[in-house]
């Protein structure tokens, strides 16, 4: 059995690794403005994502294979994932992508709310004023003001729609991934879930033409690095979590969007304003004490 690690260095890594995705997402935009479609990129980080854990569980001595009957479950969940995905991919694609993955943090909130809905326990009382902070950082980060709030939406509002339904439909996997698929081994659920929109993309988006290619190199760079910065990630994750409390992995990997803001100030040019920053740390701030407040 492996060594537990201590966790410090724990939460050293899993910034590192929530660093990595932030990565995935900031390519992705990169590849977006240089003629790739969200169709492409989706398809590409699915399929080499399945691929890698493909031969992560055959290394590992995984077996390959779903109970009978949680097998329309976990397609249920890939088909989630797979509309996911392009939703999210989509809100990078228009507006800056730290500002489309905090829209895209509500996620966990929905979730709460649909277990709820759905007959499971009532959030502790702690959840609700977490929940309100998590918005109010949101509308700040969003640089939503009455003032100039038609201006505002016009220009921000598709992708933060597309980022919105995005959580909707991750919410309703971690469901899925708590209830009916909970036995199931995480690596064989994950290779599962990105296997189903690896051929619904690719079906789908060849099919209707929309699998573009990028226009130049900079964009099949891309393209390249959005995939292999999230299969690392999901790589050292899956390595990492195991040998982890819990409590760390929710805290250090919620600075995803924190670090995909300096990438993209770095990498894009997208400056935001202080206030925009401590809404940004006020969502995320907000989420870890909603997962707190959920045990």
């Amino acid at each position: 059995m492996s060594a537990t690690l201590p966790p410090r260095l724990g939460i050293v890594i899993l910034v590192a690794v929530a660093t990595t995705f932030a990565a995935n997402h900031l390519c992705a935009r990169i590849a977006f403005d240089h003629g790739a479609s969200v169709a492409t990129g989706v398809a590409t980080r699915a399929t080499g994502t399945a691929l890698v854990l493909l031969l992560i569980m055959r290394l590992q001595g995984i077996r390959v294979a779903l109970p009978r009957e949680l097998r329309p479950w976990a397609l249920l969940a890939g088909i989630l994932i797979a509309v996911q995905s392009y939703c999210l991919y989509s809100a990078v694609a228009l507006i800056p992508p730290a500002l489309a993955l905090l829209v895209f943090q509500t996620s966990p909130m929905l979730y709460v709310l649909l277990s709820w809905a759905l007959g499971g326990p009532a959030p502790r009382p702690s959840a609700f004023p977490a929940m309100l902070l998590a918005l109010v950082g949101l509308w700040l980060a969003l640089d939503i003001r009455t003032d100039h709030l038609a201006a505002r939406w016009n220009e921000i509002g598709a992708g933060a729609s597309w980022a919105f339904a995005g959580g909707a439909s991750m919410s309703c996997v971690y469901y899925l991934n708590a209830n009916a698929l909970k036995a199931v081994d995480g690596r064989l659920r994950t290779f599962v879930m990105t296997g189903v929109t690896a051929l619904l993309v690719l079906g789908g988006g060849g099919a209707a033409g929309a699998l573009a290619l990028p226009s130049d190199g900079v964009g099949w760079l891309g393209l390249a690095l959005l995939t292999a910065f999230y299969c690392a990630a999901m790589t050292f994750l899956f390595i990492v979590l195991p040998r982890l409390g819990g409590t760390a992995s929710t805290a250090a990997l919620n600075f995803e969007p924190i670090a995909l803001l300096g990438l993209a100030w770095v990498f894009l040019g997208q400056a935001v304003t202080p206030l925009q920053i401590l809404g940004a740390f006020v969502v995320v701030g907000a989420i870890v004490w909603l997962g707190v407040a959920k045990r």
